[in-house]
């Protein structure tokens, strides 16, 4: 499988969430199973299968989490020199050249992506289109509702 890239503050995410889930969900689950086994009747104690099925769960969030951070290429953008090109990590100021409308975008990992934070993935069309280049350029994006012309306003490695 080849590297993925993420932020930094992304793969601290997934190591916070994968230290939770087996230094304090993980031991819960258990304890609730060994709870469940001593009333009884296995087949028919829902509580000991609702416990099971969350054991899965976590089990294979835990996998999940585990093959992604093994596999990433964490990527800190503050340690990039700012050649003022847009990179993975780099949060972009862009202006519609038709509206005028002006958003700022960080380019993460398709694990972090997040529209609502205004964090787009690496595999998005508008960060793709930008990767490469840099403050002033205008760049088409081919978009569900047309071809958009942005322009880069800033580049900022923070």
């Amino acid at each position: 499988m080849s590297k993925v890239p993420i932020t930094v503050r992304g793969a601290r995410k997934l190591q916070d969430e994968l230290h939770q889930l087996k230094s304090i969900d993980r031991p819960k689950v258990i304890e609730a199973i060994a709870t469940a086994r001593e009333h009884g009747d296995l087949k028919e104690n829902a509580e000991y299968h609702a416990a099971r099925e969350q054991q899965g769960f976590i089990e294979g969030r835990i996998k999940d989490i585990e093959a992604k951070l093994s596999n990433a290429t964490i990527i800190d953008v503050t340690t990039l020199s700012n050649t003022g090109k847009v990179v993975f990590g780099t949060t972009v100021n862009v202006a519609d050249e038709e509206t005028g409308d002006e958003v700022i975008y960080q380019i993460v990992g398709d694990d972090e992506a997040d529209i609502k934070q205004n964090m787009i993935s690496i595999s998005s069309p508008i960060a793709r289109a930008l990767i490469g280049k840099q403050e002033g350029d205008i760049v088409d994006v081919k978009t569900p509702g047309g071809i958009r012309s942005l322009e880069i306003v800033e580049v900022r490695y923070i």
